[in-house]
């Protein structure tokens, strides 16, 4: 039985990662009283009686909780940006090589990848380890998601009475280039400059599709190369490349609303390319992914509590 304590628990990625794990027998989570739910003593308490912790919290929150673990034997998945480019915190996309998923499993320190990130890095850094794309390529990105993928503000936002009729429309962020998953996006791809990104937020609730657009001659090699390695690589159960993914020459953000994988897919043609991944922003992008590496970590099943159902495909 491991004992778990997830610290945010309230927000949405806390309830999330609760909701797949609160029905299974191998897991005891621990809950600390509403009166105390933000008390530091309480929360050090809770933080090093665990087996293994959950940071969903603000970046500057996890950075203080990760000094409060004084037991070594605690070891932590961190949801927040605090972590990701942090020596000794191993990044937690299983995916991209056998060696990741080894050491996610042994892991003391895990930070959980971004949302708009996870797709960017899926589609990038296996191409830049197969010497397809040059370190010094200069990229871009953009990133539909549903609303969810703001928290708590961001959906009463969307959702209230008062809603501004702004929110109507597809909203672009991000405008200053300083997006906060900019530096996993580069440092994971081991690239000499971050991409140009462009994230949008449109009116639904969850859902997520992140395109890295290439002129064919930024390859070091073909477009059917680039389709070969993702075809090795993401054989699933949660990360598959889907070589008919197109609805009638349209792709939806929204198709995997409510599914923990993610789907990688190459379109375009021989001068033009685009690579593009799927997935829920709430699933793979967030509280999936981090059930996940619980789930390598504990020796258990990589899909055990996700929401795996081929009925949602």
């Amino acid at each position: 039985m491991t004992k778990v304590f997830i610290d945010g628990k309230a927000g949405t990625t806390g309830l999330q990662i609760w909701e797949r794990l609160a029905d299974r027998d191998d897991v005891e989570l621990l809950v600390l009283p509403e009166a105390q739910r933000k008390d530091p003593a309480a929360r050090k308490e809770a933080l090093n009686s665990c087996d293994i912790a959950f940071f969903c919290l603000p970046d500057a929150a996890a950075r203080e909780a990760a000094v409060m673990i004084e037991n070594p034997a605690v070891r932590v998945i961190d949801a927040s940006t605090a972590h990701r480019t942090v020596s000794g915190w191993i990044y937690g996309f299983p995916e991209l090589s056998g060696d990741i998923r080894k050491s996610i499993a042994s892991a003391a320190r895990v930070a959980n990848p971004g949302c708009h990130a996870s797709g960017f890095i899926a589609l990038v850094r296996p191409l830049v380890d197969a010497g397809l794309l040059c370190r010094e390529v200069a990229l871009s990105c953009f990133s539909i998601t549903g609303y969810s993928g703001g928290g708590k503000g961001m959906i009463a936002e969307y959702e209230g009475e008062q809603r501004s009729a702004l929110l109507d429309a597809p909203r672009q962020y991000g405008l200053s280039q300083g997006h906060k998953h900019l530096p996993e996006m580069q440092t994971l791809c081991g690239l000499s400059a971050a991409p140009i990104f462009c994230p949008i937020v449109a009116d639904y609730f969850c859902g997520m599709e992140v395109t890295v657009p290439l002129f064919a001659n930024m390859l070091r090699g073909s477009v059917a190369d680039v389709r070969r390695i993702y075809e090795a690589l993401y054989t699933g159960p949660v990360v598959r490349y889907c070589p008919d993914a197109e609805e009638s020459g349209f792709l939806s953000a929204g198709k995997y609303a409510g599914w923990d994988g993610m789907e990688i897919s190459v379109h375009g043609n021989a001068k033009r390319v685009l690579l593009c991944a799927r997935y829920d922003n709430l699933g793979k992008g967030a509280s999936g992914a981090a059930v996940q590496s619980f789930n390598i970590m504990t020796g258990q099943e990589e899909t055990r509590g996700l929401h795996m159902d081929a009925s949602l495909l």
